[in-house]
């Protein structure tokens, strides 16, 4: 009864999203007070009964009821609770109630705390909300619907893939789709301005927190996927250019442009035109990376689904969504008026530059992860575009970008002075000089490149403490007035600052592990030796264990440095008893920010295993620089002038009428 329950909770969505879809938008274009409240009630409505469905999905994988289908081929008894609560996600049909689930959470957000929006626009919106419920509830009852039943009920699932069954993967996915899904507020704001008419330095306001909350997700969603398949995988990197990762990462960069697009926007009244279009590209490439996972034209370890009636159905979605609100910007987007004025030597003009680079960057990525799919389709010859060719595009790109972020908060609006933001920027300059020199002295090996991107992030870090330190006159006024400022600085300032300085903590990462990692490849037998990077690694041998639902060999290896022991780890091979899939369990050893990776590899005729292990200085800060960025968004959130239904107490009365 419980799937059937949930069935019907979808269909009753699907019913109130249609509502959602009309009467508001009817309202906001008639003048209708009571058409356009519809729009509030429908979505929390819609939001409650997706709830429902989800929770009825949960309690059928916690109970291990086989007779769906969805939880027969991915779930098992044996499986602990985490994972079976982490499998509703973690197949096709789960993923996608769980990614209108978080729809449905944002437009009930909308309707609860969007008080300070005009009503018209936010009825408006939130029937833009209703479509793209109505597209993807339609495609779950229709072609992915996760209630079916099976007759005769199997007595054992089928498990799990084994690589999912991990705690990144019970993270991963929510974090991920929220970030996908949040940046759909901007986009149903973009066309309900369209619709309305109403573009201006309000409007930015209003989105601006919306797209922060998204791009916050999004960000720390990817950097748990990274980490994931960093030590899931058993290959040791960190990013792969996987046309899958291209997929999150796509949005990412377009929703970052967004994000500063919209600042210049709300300060300005400038960049109408482009902030709108990006805010619909934006969605459009979540739309797109939906497309990519699961439509099945990508072998990926990332891919959902390999079914070309779905991947129709999300193309149709797709280019129904992005053609409709392209073909709504190219009609309205001759009646927008372009707004202030400035140098090109100013914020403003910081702030496309910044714009210019990032959608190029995303441009590049899109280039490389498509051109061999329509290749294929075209011709049917098959080419792999992988990491040389975005190292060599992307990267030359990612230079000018991040030499510009520290200057960009340091100049005026309108016309600002470059010579006076150098000098304040001269301390951040000298120190990444000096670092690069340093580098560039005492290296013994790694790329003659690295002094620059090691420079690069010394910069980013110290520019964003040169922009605090410039803010509260640090050094140029008494220390007491120094802290008063800092503490009445506005905390979308402080949220600015810190995101910039987790970039240089990421580019630091990033930097560090690609051109110093060190690997040794040996075979080992119990009580052999390998040293790499000033550590020797000691096999002591390996044994078998059980787990709940899987069988290991479990290698255990010593690491001793300048003679003593410092650490020790547990790599294993598993071995899923339902499938009969490996894994690898690699073994990571933390020091500071620098970690060994070692990984057990199959045993050998001799009685040994083959045995790798990697030296990857700093990689930990690839991570840690994204929940820096995170931090960052949320500081920004916190800030009262930003936060949706806190009305600006100064300027309520200067909101334009309509």
């Amino acid at each position: 009864m419980i799937p059937e329950t949930g069935h019907f909770a979808l269909i009753l969505a699907l019913i109130i999203a249609g509502v959602q879809s009309v009467l508001p938008l009817a309202g906001a274009l008639r003048g209708d007070d009571a058409m356009m409240r519809t729009g509030r009630t429908s979505a929390l409505a819609q939001f409650v009964f997706v709830a429902a469905a989800f929770a009825c999905l949960a309690m059928a994988y916690v109970q291990s009821d086989f007779s769906v289908i969805n939880v027969y081929e991915n779930s098992h008894t044996a499986k602990p609770l985490l994972f079976k609560i982490s499998g509703v996600w973690g197949n096709h049909e789960g993923s996608m109630v769980l990614w209108v689930l978080i729809l449905t959470v944002f437009g009930a957000a909308v309707a609860l705390f969007g008080g300070n929006i005009p009503e018209r626009l936010r009825a408006a919106a939130l029937s833009v909300q209703g479509w793209i419920s109505v597209a993807f509830l339609l495609f779950i009852l229709i072609t992915s619907n996760p209630f079916l039943r099976i007759a005769p009920a199997p007595g054992e699932g089928r498990d799990l893939n084994p690589i999912l069954q991990d705690v990144g993967l019970a993270i991963h996915p929510p974090m991920l789709y929220t970030g996908y899904v949040g940046f759909s507020i901007a986009f149903s704001f973009a066309v309900a301005a369209l619709l309305l008419g109403r573009i201006d330095a309000a409007w930015a306001r209003w989105v601006r927190p919306w797209t922060l909350a998204a791009w916050m997700f999004l960000t720390l969603g990817i950097a748990v996927g990274s980490y994931w398949a960093y030590y899931e995988l058993g290959w040791g990197g960190w990013w792969f250019w996987d046309p899958v990762e291209n997929a999150s990462f796509m949005p990412w960069l377009a929703g970052t442009a967004l994000l500063h697009s919209a600042i210049v926007m709300e300060k300005r009244e400038a960049l109408k035109v482009w902030t709108i279009l990006l805010a619909i590209l934006t969605f459009s490439l979540s739309l797109l990376g939906t497309f990519l996972v699961r439509s099945g034209v990508l072998t990926s370890v990332h891919a959902f689904a390999s079914d070309p009636a779905r991947g129709l159905f999300i193309l149709m979605i797709l280019m129904g969504f992005t053609g409709g609100a392209l073909a709504l910007f190219a009609w309205r987007g001759q009646t927008l008026r372009q707004g202030g004025l400035f140098s090109p030597m100013s914020r403003e003009g910081a702030l496309v530059f910044n714009n210019i680079l990032l959608t190029a960057a995303c441009g590049v990525v899109f280039v490389g992860t498509l051109y061999p799919l329509a290749l294929e389709a075209m011709t049917g010859d098959k080419i792999s575009v992988g990491a040389p060719f975005f190292n060599m595009t992307f990267g030359p790109l990612m230079v000018p970008l991040l030499l510009a972020v520290p200057f960009g908060p340091m100049l005026a609006w309108k016309r600002a002075d470059a010579f006076a933001a150098a000098q304040r920027l001269a301390f951040a300059g000298g120190l990444a000089v000096i670092a690069g020199l340093a580098l560039a002295w005492f290296q013994t090996g790694g790329p003659v490149l690295a002094a620059l991107g090691l420079m690069l992030g010394i910069w980013l870090i110290a520019g964003a403490f040169s922009e605090i330190a410039f803010r509260v006159k640090l050094g140029s006024a008494p220390l007491a007035e120094s802290f008063r400022r800092a503490v009445n600085l506005p905390r979308s300032s402080w949220g600015t600052a810190i995101a910039h300085a987790g970039v240089g903590m990421t580019v630091l990462g990033v930097v560090s592990v690609t051109a110093f990692q060190s690997e040794a490849v040996k075979i080992l037998t119990p009580g052999d030796t390998l040293d790499v990077a000033g550590y020797s690694v000691s096999f002591d041998g390996a044994v078998p264990r059980e787990g709940p639902n899987y069988r290991d060999v479990v290698g255990h290896f010593t690491v001793r440095s300048g003679g003593r022991i410092v650490a020790e780890a547990d790599p294993a091979k598993r071995v899923y008893t339902a499938t009969g899939r490996p894994t690898t369990e690699a073994g990571i050893i933390t020091f500071g920010v620098s970690q060994l990776y070692i990984t057990l590899g199959d045993p050998q005729a001799s009685g040994g295993f083959a045995v790798t292990v990697y030296h990857k200085p700093l990689v930990t800060l690839i991570w840690l620089g994204a929940v820096v960025m995170f931090a960052g968004a949320v500081t920004s959130l916190s800030d009262r002038r930003l936060r949706v239904g806190a009305p600006q107490r100064a300027r309520v009365q200067s909101v334009p009428a309509e």
